[in-house]
């Protein structure tokens, strides 16, 4: 699709009818931006500055970093970003990046979804984080005895014991299969003993979320999640209707033989049948922005509407308040949980060469996905920055998404004039955010 130059001066507010704006982009350059954008001096962020962030990206996709980039950057509660670079696949002929593309979320589903998920039905009762996997999930410690003692907790830090994922696809496929081989599954090590990033701890949450509600895990955070804020791109294995936004991923050769498009990346989650725990969700760079201003507003998010005038993340109407996550609960779940770890509660904290750069504070926490994804929020800022590419694109082996994603994280930090960032020193105080 080809989209019209972006007007030199913005629209006065009211001009255009706010349902126009929400799947409305123009070209500004090499990039296909939101018409929603704001003028970044208004939360006191640097315009040169974040125009030197889309020659950095486009300058990385010129290297082959990816074939095609989203990004979203908001700032008290404005989107200063929300913008598509290059393809959708090398293809010359491929449709270009826009701010409703849709990209394979990999880990980020640990996050968006099953996290998410999981504190949901803590705040109803339903489940605690000091439940036993096996006070769920009868069958979880066929093949070890010692996982009667992993609790919900374990599972969100990384802190089970279970190894950090096995090649269940070459054998199986499809949801029992799957609760068979982990039940029968040995632990490396004893449960608490260490932190070793792990699938199959968050395939198995989302095997609790599953059997606590009877529904199945798409089915909840539809209903529960992304209905409610309006995020009307994000699901897991989404309809072929939808596939000319999808951008594509790895060519596979090995094991399903195409290149692959519309479908989950991650072979556990495929041969799963889509919906997984730790894989397989898709969003756009416009969705996951106002899932990051839920978080930073502690859970919640107001009525909007996609207006021109507001800036805010949205992009569906909310006609009321939305409440996803109870007082007190965003910092417990982003807190890291132990210094020894820069695990928190499903998130993690900055580590010391962080995919979130050098300057987003201590008290920031985000997750990254394989296929070239990332969110890290930033509360002492109110800053929330959204990456999706396809580095693998046609291979894993491409790693150039690393150096991509530090500088457009430190880029946009330094891009704030008001509360100068400084270089990240340490986590903070325990107990603290």
């Amino acid at each position: 699709m080809v989209y019209p130059e972006c007007a030199k001066e913005p629209e006065e507010p009211g001009a255009q009818d706010a349902s126009d704006l929400a799947d409305t982009f123009c070209r500004l350059g090499n990039a296909v931006i939101s018409p929603r954008e704001v003028d970044p001096a208004r939360v006191a962020m640097n315009a040169d500055s974040l125009a030197a962030v889309d020659d950095f990206i486009l300058s990385a996709l010129a290297d082959s970093a990816a074939s095609g980039a989203a990004l979203a950057v908001v700032r008290r509660g404005q989107l200063v970003r929300l913008r598509g670079y290059g393809r959708l696949d090398w293809d010359p002929d491929a449709s270009p990046v826009t701010p409703s593309s849709i990209f394979d979320m990999a880990s980020l589903t640990k996050v968006v979804g099953t996290t998410s998920a999981v504190v949901i039905l803590i705040q109803r009762g339903l489940i605690s984080l000091d439940d036993r996997v096996v006070d769920h999930l009868d069958w979880w410690d066929e093949g070890d005895p010692a996982k009667s003692r992993v609790t919900i907790r374990q599972l969100l830090l990384h802190r089970a014991g279970l190894p950090p994922f096995r090649r269940f696809f070459l054998e199986m496929e499809g949801r029992a299969a799957y609760e068979d081989a982990i039940g029968a599954l040995p632990l490396d090590h004893p449960p608490g003993e260490r932190t070793v990033y792990s699938d199959i701890g968050l395939m198995t949450a989302a095997f609790i979320v599953e059997t606590v509600t009877g529904m199945a895990l798409d089915d909840f955070l539809r209903a529960e999640v992304w209905r409610p804020l309006g995020m009307a791109d994000t699901n897991f294995t989404p309809d072929p209707a939808l596939w000319d936004r999808v951008a594509t991923t790895e060519l596979d050769e090995d094991y399903r033989g195409l290149h692959v498009h519309g479908i989950a990346h991650d072979e556990n989650a495929y041969a799963i049948g889509g919906v997984a725990g730790h894989a397989g969700l898709f969003s756009s760079a416009r969705d996951l922005a106002v899932f990051a201003q839920m978080m930073l507003d502690r859970g919640a998010a107001a009525p909007c509407v996609a207006d021109a005038a507001s800036g805010l993340p949205c992009h569906r109407p909310r006609f009321a308040p939305v409440s996803i996550f109870g007082q007190g609960w965003v910092d417990r779940i982003t807190r890291r949980q132990s210094p020894e770890s820069t695990r928190a509660l499903g998130w993690d904290t900055p580590s010391a060469r962080s995919s979130a750069g050098d300057y987003f504070s201590a008290r920031s926490f985000g997750h990254t996905g394989y296929t070239g994804t990332s969110l890290w929020i930033d509360p002492t800022q109110q800053l929330a920055v959204v990456l999706l590419t396809n580095r693998v694109n046609p291979t894993r082996d491409n790693r150039k998404h690393i150096p991509l994603r530090r500088g457009v994280h430190d880029r946009v930090a330094r891009a704030i004039m008001d509360t100068p960032p400084r270089l990240r020193e340490g986590p903070p105080e325990p107990g603290r955010r």
